[in-house]
């Protein structure tokens, strides 16, 4: 009989492990040599193939910046590796519900859209987000404001 070996592990997880280091590394190449920033490092993308107009449409294959959407074989493909979930592909999209992103920053929030009008809506609460931090950056509170300008007595 064969001896056991004293240490255990899961050569399946290894495996798993080992091949996500490489798809990322792969990806950060891939990404790296189109000159493209990574906003959202993890997300999805669907296209529902019921729905596309495909031939006589191909919008978001025009839109979409890292060439991640491709015609194939009488359907719309896609590259996940090349995909930075941005969203032109929803915006451009003239179908309802025909692309769907789903993409998680950084912080850990996460964003789900599948018609332009979500990818608007989405863009303007980030925007407004961000314009409020820098007003508040810019002008004091009104604490601040009454230690600095109310006269000693």
């Amino acid at each position: 009989m064969p001896e056991e070996s004293s240490s255990n592990f899961d050569i399946f997880l290894l495996l798993s492990e080992s091949g996500e280091k490489a798809k990322k590394k792969r990806r950060t190449e891939l990404l790296a040599s189109s000159g493209v920033k990574e906003f959202f490092p993890e997300g999805s993308i669907s296209i529902d193939k019921r729905t596309c107009w495909g031939v006589e449409c191909k919008l978001c294959i025009k839109a979409c910046p890292t060439n991640a959407l491709y015609w194939k074989a009488g359907e719309v493909g896609i590259v996940d590796d090349l995909c930075v979930y941005c969203g032109a592909c929803v915006l451009s999209c003239m179908v309802d519900d025909c692309i769907k992103v789903e993409r998680k920053r950084e912080d850990g929030t996460t964003e789900s859209f599948s018609k332009p009008v979500e990818v608007v809506k989405l863009a303007e609460k980030i925007n407004v987000k961000k314009r409020f931090e820098r007003v508040s950056e810019l002008f004091p509170t009104v604490e601040r404001y009454l230690e600095k300008y109310t006269p000693l007595k």
